[in-house]
């Protein structure tokens, strides 16, 4: 391979990181003076006011580093203006806490701006043999896995830097295999970029986090992550749709227990709750920071069969993936992510009948 590429991935990452660690301290300050500040109350994990916003400096060394490395296009055009739309939404909220359906119609807009300006679209798919053309049901379809993404980030988001390490790890390894596979498209510089730029702000929010990101933040990774996803999708297989996915397994899986969750209770999907998966393991006395670490290797672990799958062992992929997911399915069932203890009790008695 050219060594030309490495060296562009390295300025890549690095111009953006040093932009982004550099900022923070100004978005910092920035936070504090229009009080988007984020106050502890029984539901969360920090004691004092902590300034939110972080997700601007994120954005704005993405921004320097689309305009030193990036090119412009109307695919570009519809991210850059997405992106926009998506981190005004957060900082609205950050200040100011948004209803939730004003918050989702700003992440709605954002979205069609990527499908309907972009022409981002998984329009069809073909695996097993198989060829599935979505028609008309491509846009909703899209618009759901957009919505989807950037939902789950935001509901990840709950302990010091586990939102940004789980994107960079996601960044990480699309940039891995795009780079192996010799893929140097848009996706490929979108990665990199965004790879800097998030462990810049990394830097500032390992515990002790000294700012969050905010859903300026986190609504913005998720949305960057769909779009590196969904630009994968142009000659749409299997491995494409699911190797995305499974990097985020565990946002993805936290999301869906989460949601079970609130309908077994017969609550809103949209009420928050104290039980994630990272409360769940903050539970066993765990503290902030091993329990972030363990979801770092745990999504660590998922990349790896992704890279295994998709540039050495299509099997041997399967079966790391079939070994992780069944450990999170046990760990699942032996903590309060979807059932209570007494709605576990239950099942155990109708299983022994």
């Amino acid at each position: 391979m050219d060594p030309r590429i490495y060296i562009k991935i390295f300025f890549m990452v690095l111009i953006t990181f040093i932009i982004g660690c550099s900022i923070v301290p100004f978005i910092r300050g920035v936070a504090k003076h229009v009080n988007a500040l984020d106050i502890p109350n029984e539901r969360k994990v920090h004691k004092k006011p902590m300034p939110r916003l972080g997700g601007v400096a994120i954005f704005l060394a993405f921004l320097c580093g689309y305009m030193v490395f990036g090119e412009a296009s109307a695919t570009m055009n519809s991210i850059l203006i997405s992106s926009f739309i998506i981190v005004l939404t957060g900082v609205v909220d950050d200040i100011k806490p948004l209803k939730a359906s004003h918050k989702f119609l700003g992440q709605l807009f954002a979205a069609c701006v990527i499908v309907f300006y972009g022409k981002i679209i998984m329009q069809d798919l073909s695996a097993f043999g198989f060829y599935v053309d979505f028609g008309i049901f491509a846009y909703p379809i899209t618009l759901f896995f957009i919505l989807g993404c950037i939902n789950c980030m935001n509901l990840i988001d709950g302990l010091d830097g586990l939102a940004a390490g789980i994107s960079a790890i996601y960044f990480a390894t699309v940039g891995i295999i795009a780079t192996m596979q010799g893929k140097f498209g848009l996706d490929f510089i979108l990665t990199f970029i965004m790879l800097g730029s998030t462990l810049g702000f990394l830097v500032h929010n390992f515990n002790p986090a000294s700012i969050f990101m905010g859903d300026s933040g986190s609504m913005f990774l998720g949305l960057i992550i769909a779009v590196i996803a969904l630009l994968g999708f142009k000659n749409v297989t299997m491995t494409s749709l699911i190797i995305p996915l499974l990097i985020l397994a565990i946002p993805i899986l936290d999301t869906i227990f989460a949601i079970l969750r609130r309908l077994l209770k017969g609550e809103s999907i949209s009420k928050p709750d104290k039980f994630h998966i990272h409360h769940q393991l903050l539970n066993r006395n765990l503290s902030q920071r091993a329990t972030v670490l363990i979801i770092y290797f745990i999504n660590i672990l998922f990349a790896a069969c992704s890279i295994i799958y998709v540039l050495k062992d299509a099997v041997l992929g399967y079966i790391s993936y079939g070994i992780l997911l069944a450990i999170v399915l046990v760990f699942v069932f032996k903590t309060n992510v979807v059932f209570d203890k007494s709605v576990k009790e239950k099942i155990l008695e109708k299983l022994k009948k």
